[in-house]
């Protein structure tokens, strides 16, 4: 697929000093600093940096559009960028569970998911990464996770224990037991006896994961802790070089992993509709006291852009530090120097937004056309 030799103009740009005017030039997949030949006006229109999506999973939706309904994930992948790249994002880290929930999150599943993306990579012009989520409690996935981050050269791991232990250990029937045994294909009572069998995990999982930890990190592996609820929690995390909070539930949490120098995320959802549906911490507060260092699609790609006007708009930010918490925060807490600025010699991944409308104009990801609509598109093709 070929990239764009173009130079825009007219714009209104988000210069990483703030915004100006252009041109802006894209050459050879990055931005130039010397003009091309062709010139396209965008008079009218926001180039901002493209949106770098940490946390994902809202692809599940196209790889699965019914439950039980598994397709082939080469034939859902295509659909998973498309939505991503007209919510203006560039670059995406598909969040995929390795569970005991089965089905598409089972282990067998994940290695089904990442060898069809390996193979349909170079055909989609959106930078397409995955995370593995480890269910700590499933020790005998431990294996399997290690063979896949090595076969597909997985830089981020998170790990998660969604096992209700609380139930478990009262001898309680854990909450929406039955839908999640239908939606894994196994019999409430398999179920049942499954998290049992997790739970007594729980003694024995401690020094397992601190080994597992130690040999991804020896790997360059990057390591996050999912809804840490207590200070505690994210200590013990960082404890084993998990140095990314994603969706901390508390106040406190997020505080202990600022305070240890550790990156936050936080959903956009949750931003945008104003509280978590959990009723856990909420986003907007977080970002007011300085504790976010990215947001994240989580389970719905547009509010992602949404979420950053949503900040601007309350007044607790100005449009730069509202896109950076998408753009180049992001980028950063994942390694990802080349991308999240509009700047000479970074990766031309922009996102252009209608100001009056606040909708994606178009996508550009790595000097290639990913999303294109409306006058924006007439502006590119006339």
């Amino acid at each position: 697929m070929s990239g764009l030799e173009i130079t825009l103009t007219g714009a209104d740009f988000l210069w990483p000093g703030g915004p100006g005017p252009g041109p802006l030039t894209i050459r050879d997949g990055r931005i130039a600093d010397t003009p091309a030949p062709r010139r396209v006006d965008l008079a009218g229109f926001l180039v901002l940096p493209g949106m770098v999506d940490a946390h994902g999973d809202g692809f599940e939706h196209h790889l699965a559009p019914r439950r039980g309904a598994l397709t082939e994930p080469a034939l859902g992948l295509p659909a998973a960028e498309a939505e991503l790249a007209a919510s203006g994002i560039t670059t995406a880290m598909l969040a995929q569970f390795v569970s005991w929930e089965g089905g598409m999150r089972g282990p067998e599943f994940a290695a089904r998911m990442l060898a069809a993306l390996d193979r349909a990579r170079d055909t989609l012009a959106t930078d397409l990464r995955v995370q593995l989520r480890l269910e700590t409690m499933f020790l005998d996935a431990y294996p399997a996770l290690e063979e896949m981050v090595a076969r597909h050269r997985i830089g981020y791991v998170v790990f998660n224990d969604h096992v209700p232990h609380a139930a478990l250990a009262a001898g309680k029937r854990p909450p929406r037991l039955t839908g999640q045994a239908l939606k894994a294909g196994r019999s409430p009572e398999a179920h049942l006896a499954l998290l049992r069998h997790l739970h007594g995990n729980a003694a024995g999982v401690p020094a397992a994961l601190d080994a597992l930890a130690a040999r991804l990190i020896a790997q360059g592996v990057r390591l996050g802790s999912h809804d840490d609820s207590t200070a505690a929690e994210r200590r013990a995390a960082h404890a084993r070089g998990a140095h990314i909070s994603e969706f901390p539930e508390s106040v406190a949490a997020a505080e202990a992993a600022r305070e240890m120098g550790c990156a936050v995320v936080m959903g956009a959802p949750n931003l945008v509709r104003g509280g978590s549906h959990k009723g856990n911490a909420g986003a907007r507060e977080m970002v007011a006291a300085g504790l976010v260092t990215a947001l994240a699609s989580d389970y719905h790609p547009p509010s992602l852009a949404r979420a950053a006007f949503a900040l601007v708009d309350a007044g607790l930010c100005d449009l730069a530090a509202a896109w950076r918490l998408v753009s180049r925060g992001p980028a950063r807490m994942l390694g990802l120097e080349d991308r999240g600025a509009l700047r000479p010699g970074l990766r031309a991944d922009l996102t252009v937004i209608e100001p009056a409308t606040r909708r994606v104009a178009a996508t550009i990801s790595g000097g290639r056309v990913s999303y294109l609509a409306g006058e924006a598109a007439a502006r590119f093709l006339g």
